[in-house]
């Protein structure tokens, strides 16, 4: 009867174990840090498709997003599909795309990872206010990227954003911090 009372005992603890393992799991994955993969070519040459990425998400808890931070949200037109940008506007600023180059509140933006000019402005083509918390996003491979230009993404709010790129853990070759220039 005794070892009956023992396999009982060690296969409760096991289930505990788990439920506690699924539970860590599930507030790891909701509110620290989740797994996403780059699909297609608009944050080249920062990231490449089929890249492997852990979004940080606590970092946005705390503190107010940064531009140039690359940044994951929702695409809000298809479920379970997530964009991948840079922070080029914040909350205030005013932006427009002139001859191919941001300017933020009437100032050319000073940036080092962009391809080339951008050929089309878009929705910026006319200064875009942004509201107190709004952000203005954009890909890095500006003239293959849908982004803040575009009607279908358009300028983000605070809530959209889900967090920022943090770790590349594939390829392996490429592991490391994500750097937000």
């Amino acid at each position: 009867m005794e070892e009956g009372k023992g396999i009982l005992r060690e296969l409760l603890e096991w289930i505990v174990f788990l439920l506690i393992i699924i539970g860590a799991t599930y507030l790891i994955i909701t509110y620290v840090g989740q797994r996403t993969k780059v699909s297609g070519q608009s944050m080249e040459t920062t990231l490449h498709d089929g890249d492997n990425l852990i979004v940080d998400k606590i970092s946005y808890r705390f503190r107010e997003p940064e531009r140039f931070e690359i940044i994951v949200f929702p695409y809000q037109h298809k479920e379970n599909t997530y964009y991948i940008k840079r922070i080029i506007g914040l909350p205030g600023e005013t932006v427009q795309v002139v001859e191919g180059c941001v300017y933020i509140d009437g100032e050319p933006l000073d940036e080092h990872y962009g391809n080339e000019l951008m050929e089309n402005a878009g929705l910026a083509e006319e200064p875009i206010v942004l509201g107190e918390d709004e952000y203005f996003v954009l890909g890095d491979n500006r003239n293959h990227s849908s982004d803040s230009r575009e009607p279908s993404v358009g300028v983000l709010h605070r809530e959209d954003l889900l967090g920022r790129a943090w770790i590349r853990i594939w390829p392996l070759n490429k592991f490391g911090v994500i750097r937000h220039e």
